[in-house]
């Protein structure tokens, strides 16, 4: 998805809100690639954590997670791998996530040694100079719960603001993409037609109509459910998660429900597909032909 940022806007907004609140914000856009990022204004504990390798592939790799959990075009409020307090915020044009805002890089208000005992163990990683990185972990500041709520709400205004003044656009879609995206991207949600007409503000009628024109004649009901089996085949190869849990990740709560569909689909049920992948050992691990 081609998305437009007003950077002569965005950048000296976000740098105002960093110079009021003494908090960073960065920008990253849908695909967790930097849009805005200010690392001159890490604490000096979070930029010794990702001066190492390690230390910074466990960031982004939490923070990716954190992305996936931000849907609800509230501020999402987590504990960081390294135990620092941050916020992210979902900038959407209707359900769809154009970019994320992260801001944070603080402790709350609970003893500060006793945040830093369980950080400390979480480190057994960390090769550097754990003295030094206590007494970084130290010099941040420590929010109470009244500052965290209104903190949550000058997010919430800002990444509005953003959006109510256009700083961050996507390039127009047909109807069709922007079908095919959502599906992508929410398939493992409670999805009704309902449900899906109001998120993309699409007709229940013309939304039938798209699913066949960009599946080749599929119903909607056919396109989640293609998804849902696609990711599901993916875990069984890739993962040991229990057959349960696989459903429950692909959106389907009910055991046999999913057993069923699953072989409509493929032809086998979900464990004897997991035995046919992990038995032919092949690149990608896929079952022969007519195992699809």
């Amino acid at each position: 998805m081609n998305v437009s940022f007003d950077f002569e806007r965005l950048v000296p907004l976000l740098s105002s809100f960093y110079i009021l609140t003494g908090i960073r914000a960065d920008l990253y856009d849908h695909e967790f690639r930097p849009i805005c990022v200010n690392e001159d204004q890490a604490v000096p504990f979070c930029a010794r954590i990702n001066a190492c390798p390690e230390g910074h592939a466990r960031c982004v790799r939490c923070d990716r997670e954190a992305m996936s959990q931000a849907k609800s075009g509230k501020p999402y409020f987590y504990r960081c791998h390294a135990g620092i307090c941050e916020a992210i915020l979902s900038i959407k044009e209707g359900a769809i996530p154009l970019a994320f805002l992260f801001c944070g890089q603080y402790l709350d208000d609970s003893d500060p040694e006793q945040q830093w005992e369980r950080t400390r163990e979480s480190l057994s990683w960390y090769t550097g100079d754990l003295e030094e990185l206590r007494r970084d972990y130290m010099k941040m500041s420590c929010y109470s719960p009244e500052e965290v709520d209104a903190y949550a709400r000058i997010l919430t205004v800002l990444g509005r603001y953003i959006q109510l003044e256009g700083m961050i656009q996507s390039a127009e879609q047909t109807d069709g993409q922007r079908l095919d995206r959502y599906l992508r991207e929410h398939y493992r949600e409670k999805l009704s037609l309902e449900k899906i007409s109001s998120d993309l503000n699409i007709g229940r009628t013309r939304l039938c109509v798209l699913a066949r024109e960009i599946s080749g004649g599929a119903t909607l009901s056919k396109l989640i459910t293609d998804h849902r089996i696609g990711e599901a085949k993916r875990m069984l190869r890739q993962t040991d998660a229990p057959v349960s849990s696989v459903a429950e990740a692909v959106g389907i709560s009910d055991y046999n429900y999913f057993t069923k569909v699953f072989r409509k689909a493929t032809g086998v049920t979900p464990t004897d597909y997991r035995r046919a992948s992990r038995r032919i050992g092949s690149k990608n691990g896929e079952p022969p032909d007519g195992w699809v």
